[in-house]
């Protein structure tokens, strides 16, 4: 695992040589916001080392490497997820590569269901929990000292001090940020109306199918996390009409510039 990271950080400062402060990963339809980086290098994930390579619709493929509001970022637009067929080691090796960079900070973003029955279509929520047990658990098998202790807590996944600037951020522009708990399923397929009572039963706001395995690994090596979920449909709302990506993807858009201007700002405060 070690030898891998080294390889893929390696080919990356062969082409970049800045150090990144705060690493950021993109969810579906909502790449537009590498349009805000001072871009200085771009980095196709196919000609990384040992990286995987996005498969899904509204994820480009790249590492974009700038400046973000004066600070040095790595962003990723796509990110990798349980449905397409990767391992959990697999999906968060991007998320080492980038600490192996040099980030102390990780801002995660993703497209979500709403279960919070007070949520509608086009809200941001501020994640403040995660549930992870339905999907793998990065940290199975044998543990790798130089990323992280074997028994990682997980009391506290996303930094209190970030979102609580970030209500801040949102309050002084007039955003109406929720907060909740998200819940990673693995997917592909969208939640049966029991599914999503069961959902609702174990205490989530959001259920998506990305975002809790990347902060397990970030966690484990000591980065600060914070994300932001933008909600793209509404669970209760969906019995007789049927979801579809598309429509995730164009809700994703109507709500980013929301979640832009907290990123901006909450950048610029770190």
């Amino acid at each position: 695992m070690i030898q891998k990271i080294n390889e893929a950080v390696a080919y990356i400062k062969s082409g970049y040589h800045s150090t990144p402060e705060i690493g950021i990963v993109l969810g579906s339809g909502l790449g537009n916001f590498t349009g805000e980086i001072k871009v200085e290098k771009e980095i196709f994930y196919k000609d990384i080392p040992h990286f995987p390579v996005s498969t899904v619709e509204g994820h480009s493929g790249k590492l974009i490497f700038g400046e973000v509001s004066g600070k040095k970022v790595v962003a990723m637009a796509g990110r990798f997820h349980v449905y397409e067929g990767y391992e959990a080691n697999e999906i968060v090796f991007p998320i080492r590569v980038m600490k192996y960079l040099g980030i102390s900070t990780l801002l995660l973003s993703n497209a979500a269901g709403g279960v919070n029955r007070d949520f509608k279509v086009g809200d941001i929520m501020i994640i403040n929990d995660q549930i992870s047990q339905f999907v793998p658990n990065p940290l199975i098998g044998k543990n790798v000292p130089e990323l992280g202790p074997r028994f990682p807590d997980m009391s506290e996944p996303f930094s209190k001090r970030l979102i609580e600037k970030a209500k801040e951020i949102a309050k002084e522009k007039g955003i109406d940020a929720k907060s909740g708990v998200y819940v990673c399923v693995p997917g592909p397929t969208y939640e049966t109306a029991a599914e999503y009572r069961m959902i609702e039963s174990i205490g989530a706001d959001a259920v998506g199918m990305s975002t809790v395995q990347e902060v397990i690994a970030a966690v484990h090596m000591g980065v600060t996390c914070f994300a932001i979920s933008v909600i793209t449909d509404i669970a209760h709302a969906n019995t007789e009409s049927p979801i579809t990506h598309e429509e995730v993807l164009i809700e994703a858009k109507v709500a980013e510039p929301k979640l832009t201007h907290i990123f901006k700002e909450l950048i610029a405060s770190i």
